[in-house]
């Protein structure tokens, strides 16, 4: 029997995991599973704690090509273990077998990103790029014991192990390969690491020890978490997000998405620095819709540390807000009149008082990066009437970080999976690479 070594309990792990139980590989192994944080609850920044948007759509959540059939079997292994149950036969079509799933006499939340055309040729005529989807969404609360359900479901295998509050501080490839721990260091014939995007101080480790793996990425996504009132996106609720990409005046990119109907604005903690997310929860609403805003900056030889550059934007936002654990909170009308944010108007935040300060987010943003952010915003309003009312809210900042790109079938028994490696941004996706690195089929990059 094989060791295998697990870095990681995220999306991309649990699908991995799933993908040898269904290939019935599983029995020729010895799984030990590493997670930093103290149980299955705690697990480190992931996507499987916070919001569970799953998506199926070939557009979005990643760089790499991902069948439709696997993100369907995904949708429905998580819907399986959320509680929810299906009411009608697969024969009545796949996408009308996940909508029918309920629970407790309530339907999954479900939407169809711009199947009406008349509202897609209204975004494109005004410059947007809209991106269709079909959104299953458990919510934060529904997610909670989606995770404990799967946990329990993998630890009923006598040869799947956890070790919680265990954090990975480096790696050495073999094989065996050596993973290094706070707990000491253990051997493996294969390894699998799935740290995901909070991951990033071992992936930049990795990429200093064997640059070899490393397809240089010069990307990084930076902006605002919005939020509104719900009467200003309602009309679009039907959709559940409005995911739309939109290249500004400056040049940038700029895009909507993790839209959060009726949700709330959360703090994302790293080790050393903060930034904000938002979710939604199923049953627990509120009267603000969030989204993020966020620019794309792409960087050119010889600068090679994307990610730092954001890390650095974020810690810069916390100094300002006087605390590593705090946010700068402003109103749309003060940021884009370049004043500090001294009181609020008739929109209420939904992040907790503790989690923020009333500033100036001008003085965190580069001007381009700035100036993108305001003429996304103001011909969105063309579009949303109401989007840019003078009090809705910007928290600052929101930073997706994509790794460099990893490599796998270069090292014998490595597989680097899910959004630490770089090609994945989505819960679907993560959880798919993991699932077909695990089946054996080759992951095709875009």
């Amino acid at each position: 029997m094989k060791k295998l070594g697990v870095v990681g309990f995220g999306a991309s792990s649990i699908g991995y995991i799933y993908g040898l139980i269904e290939s019935g590989r599983l029995k020729d192994y010895e799984v030990v599973v590493f997670e930093r944080g103290k149980d299955h609850m705690h697990n480190t920044i992931s996507g499987v704690r916070m919001d569970g948007k799953i998506f199926i759509s070939k557009s979005m959540g990643g760089e790499i090509d991902v069948p439709l059939e696997i993100q369907e079997k995904i949708v429905e292994f998580y819907l399986l273990h959320s509680g929810f149950k299906p009411t009608v036969g697969k024969e009545k079509g796949t996408i009308a077998y996940l909508r029918s799933f309920e629970r407790n006499g309530r339907k999954i939340e479900f939407g169809e990103s711009f199947a009406d055309e008349t509202v897609y040729r209204k975004f494109y005529h005004h410059g947007f790029e809209p991106v269709k989807a079909y959104f299953f969404h458990l919510g934060t609360d529904v997610l909670r014991e989606t995770n404990h359900n799967i946990y329990e479901y993998f630890k009923s295998f006598d040869n799947i192990h956890f070790e919680f509050d265990t954090v990975v501080g480096d790696v050495d490839l073999g094989p065996p390969h050596v993973v290094h721990t706070n707990k000491g260091s253990f051997s493996f014939d294969e390894l699998v690491i799935a740290v995901g995007r909070s991951g990033h101080k071992l992936m930049d480790r990795l990429k200093e020890k064997y640059p070899y793996l490393v397809k240089e990425n010069h990307f990084v996504d930076i902006g605002v978490r919005y939020e509104v009132p719900n009467h200003v996106m309602e009309k679009y609720f039907d959709m559940y997000e409005v995911k739309v990409r939109y290249k500004t005046k400056t040049g940038y990119l700029c895009r909507l998405f993790c839209q959060n109907p009726a949700g709330k604005v959360v703090l994302e903690k790293y080790d050393d620095f903060t930034t904000v997310n938002g979710y939604s929860d199923t049953f627990h609403k509120t009267e603000n819709t969030n989204f993020a805003i966020l620019v794309t900056t792409r960087f050119t030889e010889p600068f090679n540390d994307p990610t730092g550059y954001g890390v650095n934007l974020a810690k810069l936002a916390n100094i300002l807000a006087g605390d590593k654990r705090k946010v700068i909170l402003q109103t749309y009308g003060d940021f884009k009149e370049y004043r500090r944010t001294k009181r609020l108007g008739r929109v209420r935040p939904t992040l907790d008082e503790e989690g923020y300060i009333l500033g100036d987010a001008n003085l965190v943003f580069p001007a381009k990066i700035r100036e993108s952010l305001v003429d996304f915003v103001e011909n969105l309003d063309k579009v949303v009437e109401g989007v840019a009312y003078f009090d809705n809210l910007l928290y600052a900042v929101e930073v997706k970080f994509y790794s460099n790109k990893f490599l796998n079938d270069i090292v014998e028994g490595l597989h680097v999976v899910g959004d630490c490696s770089g090609w994945t941004r989505s819960i679907q996706y993560a959880t798919s690479m993991g699932y077909m690195r695990a089946l054996g089929v080759r992951v095709q990059h875009l």
